[in-house]
């Protein structure tokens, strides 16, 4: 067990984004000249630079900007083996046949636990070195009742946000027997799945799960105390983002191909949308309008989607980028987005912010303004991380 975590000063920023208005301006709450004391992990004083009592620690911001912890809501790092051929296929404008997703579901049946759990843990330390404090992982590659139970095992060693997604797609050996495969993953894989897990999500999309299907399994997710999340309108337009909504699903993610009913939906709702630009990236696909929802009111969340396949990055700086350039979301946006709106995907109200009585989850960015993580795209800008009080890896000394 860790010892209990002391106190801790950031001290001398020159700009903290509190993500609180009522702190400060505009809509990232905007501080100047300020530092921030963190004790058992949750924040607990913020004022001017110098006034702080003494700490256990103290990590010198020397005038940069702080941001909170980026929340990554959706990824899926529980995986073995690479697609980087189908990748460089797709980039060159090839059609690919070797597999796809059901390449991915075959190497991860195939690797040990310990295989899986050094792939997940890699990819979790590389994203904490970019700045995410939180995040979320799935399953999904098992396609099985012991597979997906042990790809769970290994979420839940590196994630408090675990996702039960046995509704990847229909695994292979059930190919035309879809409502088989429904009715295995309503019983045995959830009966065995979701002690391990928080949420339950399901792809309803063309290729993989249909409305009815898609209905049928997040009632019984629900029915075995899971919240819910749904892929929805990746591909296509299709059910997915207003089945969301009907089930009061906390977030529909991807909501690449929207109609009017869609955006009003979610406009009139509390699910969030939670865009994924790394998968339009590296598919080359339209990339969703950040703008139109918005403008509608609705609640937006940027996530990496880290995945073999389609989304291979763990860099939510990256995504914050690609957002700002090609989905209409200016850098504040975006970064709200990145942090307090991966937050609301998760239905957390203790991360996302920095303000007196959120966890304090931090990153120290070597530069004066959040707006260069958009304006230096593909720049390491993240000079110190902290996540519940505690310092991640060593500080960058530029």
């Amino acid at each position: 067990m860790r010892p209990p975590v002391g106190s801790l000063v950031v001290r001398d920023i020159g700009l903290l984004v509190t993500n609180r208005p009522e702190l400060g301006q505009g809509q990232l709450g905007v501080m100047r000249d300020v530092d921030v004391v963190i004790e058992n992990g949750t924040v607990a004083w913020i004022g001017s630079t110098g006034t702080s009592q003494a700490t256990d620690e103290v990590l010198e911001a020397a005038g940069r900007c702080v941001v909170p912890g980026f929340v990554d809501s959706h990824t899926h790092l529980v995986f073995a083996g690479d697609r980087v051929e189908e990748f460089t296929a797709r980039m060159a404008g090839r059609r690919y046949d070797a597999g796809g997703i059901f390449a991915t579901v075959a190497a991860t049946r195939s690797a040990s636990l310990i295989e899986l759990t050094d792939v997940a843990t890699r990819l979790k330390r590389e994203a904490e070195a970019q700045g995410t404090t939180t995040l979320e992982t799935k399953s999904g590659y098992g396609l099985t009742v012991s597979d997906e139970s042990r790809c769970l095992e290994v979420a839940e060693a590196i994630s408090e946000e675990v996702t039960f997604l046995g509704a990847h797609v229909v695994a292979p050996e059930f190919r035309g027997k879809e409502q088989e495969y429904v009715a295995l993953v309503t019983g045995p894989m959830l009966d065995a799945c979701a002690p391990k897990a928080r949420w339950c999500d399901v792809f309803c999309e063309r290729g993989a799960f249909g409305l009815d299907a898609a209905r049928e399994i997040l009632h019984a997710g629900l029915a075995h105390g899971l919240g819910l999340r749904v892929h929805a309108n990746q591909l296509s337009r299709g059910p997915g983002v207003q089945l969301a909504v009907e089930m009061g699903a906390a977030s529909a993610d991807h909501c690449t191909h929207l109609d009017a009913a869609d955006v009003d939906a979610l406009a009139g709702s509390d699910t969030v949308a939670t865009l994924l630009p790394g998968a339009e990236f590296c598919t080359r696909s339209p990339y969703p309008d950040a703008r139109r929802l918005l403008e509608a009111g609705i609640s937006v969340a940027l996530a990496t989607d880290c995945n073999p396949g389609t989304s291979y990055t763990t860099s939510m700086p990256f995504v914050i980028a690609l957002a700002v350039r090609e989905m209409n979301m200016t850098p504040d946006e975006a970064l709200f987005a990145a942090t307090a709106g991966g937050a609301r995907a998760l239905r957390r109200d203790d991360i996302g912010a920095l303000a007196p009585g959120f966890r304090g989850d931090l990153v120290v960015l070597d530069a004066p303004t959040a707006a260069h993580l958009a304006y230096r795209p593909g720049v390491d800008l993240v000079a110190a991380v902290v996540r519940a009080g505690r310092l991640l890896g060593q500080q960058n000394s530029r």
